[in-house]
């Protein structure tokens, strides 16, 4: 009996110690450590404009064409300048001369025929109107027995209508689309052997050939083709790399 009772108290002693020593709860595996992609730092875009040569070149061609225009403008002002003094030393140095009441006679005879080519034609409307005022001018003078003063007026009157109709050959045609008239005309020349045609490109007639140097008066352009004038009156148009300022 005693050692049943004996047993009995191991037994329970037993199992009380396994329920204080219960087995610890399995430790989770560590967490992986996120993975880091490396940061690639991608080269800096390179952007390239392309642009057409042709293009710029023709953009070139016509600020080059239009410096040589205001090149002219400053050269022709200038020239007026040039005569107007040289023609004032000459018309003083006869003021009392007999010869200068002749030379003022005809040039005021010469200014007037002039004056009548301009008369009636639309483009040279401003140009008319000023001649005619300084052959007004000159013939008052010349009744004033001022022969120096009336000569000089008549040479001015007679330089304003040349001017003019040298601008009026030059636009005497319709002008074309697209076409720029240039404000006065521009002297330039060839540097080869060339073909002035009768219009702007390649696919219209030869009007003539024209030799290197040949001296040509310019009067407005379209793209790359220059309308032209020749000294003889022959009128056309010349491909632009043909031609460079004289």
């Amino acid at each position: 009996m005693r050692s049943g009772f004996l047993f009995l108290a191991v037994f329970t002693a037993a199992c009380a110690g396994q329920k204080l020593a219960a087995p610890a709860p399995a430790t989770a595996p560590p967490a992986a450590a996120p993975s880091v992609r490396p940061v690639t730092r991608s080269a800096p875009e390179t952007v390239t404009v392309t642009v057409r040569d042709g293009e710029l070149d023709r953009r070139v061609a016509r600020l080059e064409l239009h410096a040589l225009e205001r090149e002219a403008q400053v050269a022709e002002l200038q020239t007026r300048l040039d005569d107007a003094r040289d023609e004032v030393v000459r018309t003083m140095a006869k003021l009392q001369s007999l010869s200068s009441r002749a030379e003022a006679a005809s040039g005021i005879a010469e200014a007037e025929v002039a004056l009548g080519g301009l008369r009636g034609r639309t483009a040279a409307q401003a140009d008319a109107t000023e001649v005619s005022r300084l052959v007004q001018q000159a013939s008052a003078e010349f009744n004033k027995s001022n022969f120096g003063g009336a000569f000089y007026l008549a040479s001015q009157a007679k330089a304003r209508t040349a001017a003019a109709r040298g601008r009026l050959a030059g636009t005497a045609t319709t002008p074309r689309a697209g076409e720029v008239t240039f404000a006065v005309p521009i002297r330039i020349k060839t540097i080869s052997r060339g073909n002035v045609r009768e219009g702007p490109g390649t696919n219209t007639a030869i009007a003539f050939a024209v030799e290197s140097s040949a001296s040509f008066t310019a009067f407005a352009m379209t793209d790359d083709w220059i309308r032209v004038v020749d000294d003889s009156g022959k009128s056309g148009w010349i491909f632009r790399t043909l031609v460079v300022k004289p």
